[in-house]
C-alpha cells in the first residue's frame, strides 16, 4: 500500500512552495508519484528516489583522473587534514543545504580561518550590499497574495526560473483583498527581451541592455511629474514611462520583483539602490514593496545563518581570527583570481559550471573537496567529491524562502543506504579538525 505526505516543501527554488503531496511506496524508498508541484520540482523528487544513476559513496580522484571510491571515514580524515592544514581554505556555497548544515560548515570555517561565501556572489550579492546602502521596505509572499494589484517584474522571468510562483503569489491567486485575482491585477514586467512572463504582462518595457538605472531614476521622476529629457528612455518611449508611473501609484498595494537582470547588468548595486528608492518614492502615493527573487532554495537561509554567526550575509573573511567582510576582496572569485586560497571546499554550488574560466583552473589546482548528491563539474575536478541526501527529500531541515521566512523542509524518503546527510559529514569533519588543531 503506497503512503501519501502532505504540506510537503520544494527544494527547488527560493519560492519554496510548501503544499506538494507525494506518494511514495509502502517502504518509504521510492517516490511514486508527486501533486502540485512544477515539472522541475517534480523532477527532482523523481530523479532523487531512483538511486541506479546515483554516486553512494565518496570517491577519490587518482593520478590519471579517474575516480576511485573511498569510506566516508576515509572522506572525512582527507577534508578534515586538508582544511586542519590550510591558512586561508576557501568554503563556498551553502545555497543547497539546510540552515543547521551551515552552521556547522560555518564553524568548521571559524576554527580553520577561512574565507565563507556563498552563491549571492554571482546573484544577489549586490542586493544585499544595496539593503545595507539604504534599507528595503519589503513584505512576505502572503502578503503580495492578499494585497498585491500592481506587480512589476524587473529582470526576471518566473515563468521558468520561479515556475509556480506566479500561480501561487503574484499574478492570478484569489487572495484576501483580491478576490478577482489576475482581472484585479497590472502587471508590468521590465526586460530587454519578449519573454513567457511578458507575455502577461499589460506593460511590457523593453528597456534597452545596460540602462536599468536610467529607466529606474525616469520613473522615479515620472512617479513625481518631474519632465523628462528625451522623447525615448532607456529605449522605452517618454509616454510608456509615464503611462507606467500612473498605473503604479493608482494600485491600493505593489510589488517590485527583481532578478539577476538588474543585479548583474552595468550599474549592479547602483541599479538595487535605484530600486529600492522608487519603491520608497511610492510609498509616498500608495503601499509598496520590493522582493528579491532568490534562485537556490535556501540562499536565503545562508545569509542570514551567516547573519547571526558574523554579521555579514556572504563574503566573510575569518583568516584574521575575527569577521571582515568587503566584497570585490574577499569574495570566492576574487580570493581564487588572486591566488590567496590554499584549499577549496564546496557544498550545494556548482563554481564548476558558473565561475570565471580562471577560477576553475585554480580549484583545480588546489587541495579540494566538494559535497553534492550530484555529479556536476565541480566534482569532476576537485579531489575528493562525498555524495550526501537530498535536503528536502531524504534529510529536513530549516530553510528561508525568498522574502525571509523560514520553512521546515520535510523528509520523505530513505536515501540509499549508508549515505550520510551533508550536516552529518559536516559534523563529523568539525570533530575531527578540533583533534587535529588540539594537537
Amino acid at each position: 500500500m503506497s503512503k501519501t505526505i502532505t504540506d510537503v516543501v520544494c527544494p527547488f527554488c527560493g519560492t519554496l512552495c510548501d503544499d506538494l503531496i507525494v506518494t511514495t511506496d509502502d517502504d518509504g524508498k521510492k517516490i511514486l508519484g508527486v501533486d502540485n508541484a512544477c515539472a522541475i520540482g517534480a523532477e527532482k523528487f523523481v530523479h532523487s528516489s531512483d538511486h541506479s544513476h546515483r554516486v553512494t559513496r565518496p570517491r577519490k580522484m587518482q593520478e590519471d583522473g579517474s575516480f576511485k571510491e573511498i569510506t566516508y571515514e576515509e572522506a572525512i580524515e582527507h577534508t578534515a587534514t586538508i582544511l586542519a592544514k590550510a591558512k586561508k581554505p576557501l568554503m563556498y556555497g551553502w545555497s543547497s543545504t539546510s540552515c543547521e548544515a551551515d552552521s556547522v560548515g560555518h564553524e568548521i570555517a571559524e576554527l580553520c580561518g577561512g574565507i565563507v561565501d556563498n552563491t549571492a556572489a554571482v546573484c544577489h550579492g549586490t542586493t544585499l550590499i544595496a539593503v545595507q546602502n539604504v534599507g528595503i521596505p519589503s513584505c512576505t509572499l502572503g502578503e503580495v497574495k492578499n494585497r498585491a494589484d500592481r506587480i512589476i517584474f524587473w529582470g526576471c522571468n518566473p515563468a521558468h526560473a520561479h515556475p509556480r510562483h506566479m500561480s501561487r503569489y503574484s499574478i492570478f491567486p484569489r487572495g484576501y483583498f483580491t478576490g478577482k485575482g489576475a482581472k484585479q491585477r497590472k502587471i508590468i514586467v521590465v526586460d530587454p527581451r519578449p519573454t513567457d512572463t511578458s507575455t502577461l504582462a499589460d506593460v511590457h518595457l523593453q528597456v534597452e541592455q545596460g540602462y536599468d538605472y536610467e529607466l529606474l531614476q525616469a520613473l522615479r521622476a515620472a512617479i513625481r511629474g518631474e519632465p523628462l529629457v528625451g522623447d525615448v528612455i532607456a529605449g522605452v518611449p517618454k509616454e510608456t514611462v509615464y503611462e507606467a508611473a500612473e498605473i503604479l501609484k493608482s494600485g491600493r498595494f505593489g510589488v517590485i520583483f527583481f532578478g539577476m537582470g538588474v543585479t548583474q547588468s552595468l550599474g549592479k548595486d547602483h541599479n538595487i539602490d535605484a530600486a529600492i528608492c522608487l519603491t520608497k518614492d511610492l510609498n509616498d502615493y500608495t503601499k509598496f514593496s520590493i522582493v528579491a527573487m532568490r534562485g537556490h532554495f535556501n540562499v536565503t537561509g545562508s545569509g542570514q545563518v551567516l547573519g547571526w554567526q558574523f554579521g555579514f550575509p556572504y563574503a566573510v573573511d575569518l583568516s584574521r581570527g575575527f569577521a571582515r567582510y568587503n566584497p570585490g576582496e574577499t569574495g570566492a572569485i576574487e580570493v581564487l583570481k588572486r591566488q590567496e586560497a590554499d584549499a577549496v571546499f564546496v557544498l550545494g554550488s556548482d563554481p564548476g559550471a558558473h565561475f570565471p574560466m580562471r577560477c576553475v583552473k585554480e580549484i583545480a589546482r588546489l587541495p579540494s573537496v566538494a559535497i553534492d548528491p550530484h555529479i556536476t563539474p565541480t566534482t569532476e575536478i576537485c579531489d575528493v567529491h562525498v555524495p550526501v541526501a537530498f535536503v528536502g527529500v531524504e534529510v529536513g531541515g530549516n530553510c528561508y524562502r525568498m522574502d525571509n521566512v523560514p520553512i521546515e523542509a520535510r523528509k520523505v524518503v530513505e536515501p540509499p543506504e549508508g549515505m550520510m546527510s551533508d550536516y552529518q559529514f559536516l559534523s563529523a569533519v568539525l570533530d575531527r579538525v578540533k583533534e587535529l588543531k588540539a594537537n
